[in-house]
């Protein structure tokens, strides 16, 4: 959750993680990577509802009392993203699930890295490899697929995977030319209107079948 809403924050000026959560784009955007990208990765845990987890982890995240700071959980994206964003990403590809969100969370990480928030204030070096990363951002401003390319340590062989690549592009393109808010609201809006379709169908199938029963009883 925070590897996902941290670069967005930053990137709007938003200072802590409960403000994060509060955000009216923001915080929907995380609610529905979860329930589309974060949640189906996630085995089954015995004696737990992962929905009604992620119901205690938002309040935690929510809670203004905690006071995390955005630049701390900023910090060493190039070490975390290894660790949090791209094994889903593999298990997502590997279903032949969507990864839009997440290609949309490591545009949102590129665009950071180019040094400037949109508002236009400098952001102050905020890792390890920071040099690199910036150089490499400024790069794909231009060319996305750079990023992809120069980062193979960080995205292994999702660097090359036609569909990432695809997503991460067309994601870095519309959050350079209209906005983090924007690219957010458009993957949020998608995920309601796809979850939507799939009750509809759910709901003519289930109908379909109890007509096909009664019928088969007459």
């Amino acid at each position: 959750g925070h590897a996902s809403l941290c670069y967005p924050s930053a990137l709007l000026g938003v200072e802590y993680v409960h403000e994060a959560m509060e955000h009216p784009v923001i915080g929907p955007f995380l609610d529905a990577l979860q329930q589309n990208e974060i949640i189906p990765t996630v085995g089954p845990v015995p004696n737990v509802s992962l929905p009604e987890y992620w119901t205690l982890v938002e309040k935690r995240f929510a809670n203004p009392t905690i006071m995390d700071t955005i630049p701390r959980i900023c910090f060493g994206g190039a070490s975390n993203q290894p660790k949090f964003i791209v094994p889903a990403v593999v298990d997502l590809l590997e279903a032949g699930r969507n990864v839009d969100g997440f290609a949309l969370v490591s545009a949102m990480w590129c665009r950071y890295c180019q040094g400037k928030t949109e508002a236009g204030e400098d952001i102050a070096p905020n890792d390890p490899q920071w040099d690199r990363l910036q150089a490499t951002a400024l790069k794909a401003s231009k060319d996305p697929v750079a990023w992809l390319n120069e980062l193979t340590d960080v995205y292994g062989d999702v660097s090359k995977h036609p569909e990432f690549v695809a997503s991460f592009s067309k994601a870095l393109n519309m959050v350079q030319t209209q906005g983090v808010e924007a690219a957010m609201g458009e993957y949020t809006e998608n995920t309601r209107k796809q979850a939507g379709s799939s009750a509809i169908s759910t709901a003519l199938e289930a109908a379909t079948s109890a007509a096909a029963i009664e019928e088969a009883k007459a």
